[in-house]
């Protein structure tokens, strides 16, 4: 299907590009990027090879470089062209802009101006790594990519730690066995964890196990290619009191099951264990 061009209302829009492969991108997206009076792009590259794959015209429409090192000048250029009532298409390499890449301070400055600023909503790693990593996903955190220095790193994953989430992390091919190395020096061997790797490219991979584990693992074959760690809540002890009145306010409203296993997922406890258990409040009720 050909993408519409049709007039698109003054404002900046924020467009996801795939993060692999070419076709998950929205129709949406298509519409904008054929008809925006100006598109700035993180990489100007990655982003005529997108457009060309989609069929879609530059023609003699500006295409702008707009990345971590344009600064202040850059986005005043892009500001220009918002006052003058330009609609202005803003993409990232890959993924969905201000998410650990450029454009926070342009959407910030925009809206500030009173222009009008949107989000045509699509790819992006964080939720796609979260939903093929099998850990809990009602409760999690995306915190980027660790500090390289490694006594810096190692006081910010301290500090993640701490933090009742499934945490989401960046981290690249050079330094992620060091990143696994210190969360497991750091007391977190023994939690779950994921690590995806090119995702929904060719060479897509999801390992899967302890954080022991998986340092194990990228010793023996260190993953190439862009790497999203999700990392699982730590549990706290919880004492068989807590875990059978959890199961009795659960069965009040749940089959037996159902409730064993919204409690086993809720403390991080086997669910075998915990349906024995809820047998057993089922007998004496």
């Amino acid at each position: 299907m050909k993408p519409k061009v049709t007039p698109l209302d003054p404002g900046l829009y924020l467009v996801a590009t795939p993060i692999g492969n070419a076709r998950d991108i929205t129709l949406r997206a298509l519409d904008i990027l054929a008809s925006a009076d100006v598109i700035a792009a993180e990489d100007t590259r990655t982003a005529r090879k997108l457009l060309s794959i989609h069929g879609i015209a530059i023609d003699k429409r500006p295409l702008i470089p707009y990345h971590d090192h344009s600064g202040p000048d850059g986005r005043a250029g892009l500001m220009k062209l918002l006052s003058e009532d330009l609609s202005v298409a803003l993409v990232s390499e890959a993924g969905t802009p201000l998410i650990a890449d450029p454009g926070y301070a342009l959407a910030r400055e925009a809206g500030a101006a009173g222009h009008m600023v949107t989000s045509a909503p699509g790819a992006s790693a964080v939720p796609t790594a979260l939903s093929l990593s099998g850990l809990p996903t009602d409760r999690f955190l995306f915190a980027g990519f660790p500090p390289s220095a490694k006594s810096s790193r190692r006081t910010w994953l301290i500090d993640l730690l701490e933090i009742p989430a499934t945490l989401i992390l960046y981290e690249s091919p050079r330094r992620i066995n060091d990143t696994l190395a210190d969360l497991c020096e750091l007391g977190a061997s023994e939690r779950q964890v994921a690590l995806c790797r090119e995702l929904t490219k060719k060479f897509e991979e999801v390992r899967r196990g302890t954080l022991a584990e998986l340092r194990r693992s990228v010793e023996v074959g260190a993953p190439k290619g862009e790497i999203v760690l999700v990392v699982d809540r730590g549990r706290e002890e919880v004492s068989k009191e807590a875990m059978e009145e959890a199961l009795r306010k659960a069965l009040e409203t749940m089959r037996v099951k159902d409730a064993a296993s919204t409690v086993a997922e809720a403390f991080g406890l086997p669910k075998r264990q915990v349906y024995q258990a809820a047998l057993e409040i089922g007998k004496g009720q």
